[in-house]
């Protein structure tokens, strides 16, 4: 088994989400305790202090698929953000929730649509809320 990276997350996001997984209903989505976990092992900052290449709520992402090389963008938000265009993800995805606190250059395994999994690479955070100095969204 692979070792998971240290993760980063600001305390506004560790709080909010703390807030939505206590107001929901004991595994009520795939990936609940996944989340869980990951915000236990996180490193919990100030929103100020949070490194400009880590995935926090709201960030705007550029993956890469390995190995074909194919590039796509994604958004990472609350459930009530998602959207039918595909281009956000949950945090409540299991996807999601591994998102949060990466840094770019990271790469994670992701569920392929008909099953399976592949190796998806984090090459750009094209917009974090925090560097752009939106410390409460």
């Amino acid at each position: 088994m692979r070792k998971k990276p240290n993760i980063i997350v600001s305390s506004v996001d560790a709080k909010r989400l703390e807030t939505l997984l206590d107001a929901l209903s004991s595994n009520s989505f795939p990936g609940m305790a996944e989340l869980e976990a990951e915000l236990e092992r996180a490193e919990i900052v100030t929103p100020e202090a949070v490194p400009a290449n880590v995935v926090t709520m709201n960030s705007t992402v550029k993956f890469r698929m390995e190995p074909s090389g194919e590039e796509f963008v994604m958004t990472l938000v609350y459930p009530d953000s998602e959207d039918s265009q595909g281009r956000k993800i949950s945090i409540l995805a299991p996807v999601g929730s591994a998102l949060l606190g990466l840094r770019q250059g990271d790469s994670i395994e992701w569920p392929r649509p008909g099953g399976g999994m592949m190796r998806v690479s984090i090459v750009e955070i094209l917009y974090q809320p925090e560097r752009s100095g939106d410390f409460h969204s």
